[in-house]
């Protein structure tokens, strides 16, 4: 969960009410020290991560609430059309079509996190899961009459999300190449645990979208994760004998094992060629691409792993696949919306 400090909460306010005193031209100078100048430009370089940060956080508030209004302009207008009060519609189009979840649906997603419930019987969380997908089934019906209504009452939604700009700098990726519709970059950790997790709706995606995506993953490994580098540094070495993605895996399987043997291990259980990659692991010749991942990763706002940009709007932590799905739709229908060239 990301939480707004205080000093960032009325920082979002005065942008939001239009009170910003604070802002100036680029060449503007903010302060002087002796004979030194600071402008606008320099500063806003020097912060650029949390700004870009405060940015998403004023999209996802502006967001919410103009979700909110439209979702409540529609329901007010279909219950006039149909003589009855927007609760009455709220009861009869979502809670009353919301299906019981079946008994697969409750063990899959037992199963799925069994790991995290710390020894619980299926019995004994039954009651919770049934709770969790019932809730996530009415919202999905939720969202479902929503984009009905905004097809019966004509609805334009101008808001866009802010975009930042990164490079995939030719690092390892799949899906559909320069020409998919959409592009994820991914800054990952592999010693991290919730980049593991953030691995799981990554791979849905590849799964549901194909060829309209295109994931590029870049290295991001954290300071205080000894391994992280080291792990990075074997994956570009794999991925010179084509087989990232592979090893990639590998790693994220196996993330309590990355010592320098692991490493090799792994290589030689996919088949590479050992004595080039134990080479290539000693020389370290991707050094150079790793740290230009860091660099890129700071400039473009990581402040944590995993972190993610879908055609530049950046999303961070271990996210569920709905979310990425949410976005992912809005750009392909974006595009589906532009006129041919």
């Amino acid at each position: 969960m990301r939480v707004v400090t205080r000093a960032g909460s009325a920082l979002l306010a005065s942008v939001m009410i239009g009170t910003t005193p604070w802002i100036a031209a680029a060449d503007d100078v903010l302060a002087t020290v002796g004979a030194k100048s600071f402008t606008r430009a320099e500063i806003e370089a020097l912060v650029k991560p949390k700004l870009i940060e405060i940015e998403a956080q004023k999209y996802e508030v502006l967001r919410e609430g103009l979700d909110e209004a439209i979702a409540q302009e529609l329901f007010t207008l279909e219950a006039a059309a149909r003589k009855i009060t927007p609760e009455q519609l709220e009861e009869d189009e979502i809670a009353k079509k919301v299906p019981v979840p079946s008994d697969a649906e409750i063990q899959k997603l037992y199963d799925d996190n069994k790991e995290d419930l710390q020894g619980q019987t299926l019995e004994q969380v039954k009651p919770q899961i049934v709770e969790y997908l019932k809730a996530e089934k009415g919202q999905a019906r939720r969202l479902a009459f929503i984009a009905e209504l905004k097809a019966k009452y004509k609805t334009v939604d101008k808001l866009k999300a802010p975009t930042v700009e990164v490079a995939t700098a030719g690092r390892p990726e799949r899906g559909g190449g320069a020409k998919a519709t959409v592009t994820i970059v991914e800054f990952s950790d592999y010693q991290c645990p919730f980049c593991k997790r953030g691995e799981d709706a990554v791979q849905k995606v590849f799964e549901t979208y194909g060829d309209k995506v295109r994931i590029v993953f870049r290295d991001y490994p954290l300071p205080f994760h000894e391994r992280a580098r080291p792990a990075a540094e074997a994956a570009a070495c794999a991925n010179a004998q084509g087989k990232f993605w592979e090893y990639n895996k590998k790693l994220f399987a196996n993330q309590s094992a990355l010592g320098d043997d692991n490493l090799k291990q792994y290589a030689k259980e996919l088949g590479l060629d050992a004595a080039k990659f134990d080479e290539c692991y000693a020389k370290k010749p991707h050094s150079a691409a790793i740290d230009k991942d860091l660099a890129d990763g700071v400039l473009a706002g990581v402040n944590g792993t995993p972190a993610f940009f879908i055609n530049g709007r950046a999303i961070s932590g271990a996210q569920p696949f709905e979310k990425f799905k949410e976005i992912i739709d809005e750009e392909l229908a974006a595009a589906a919306a532009k006129p041919a060239s």
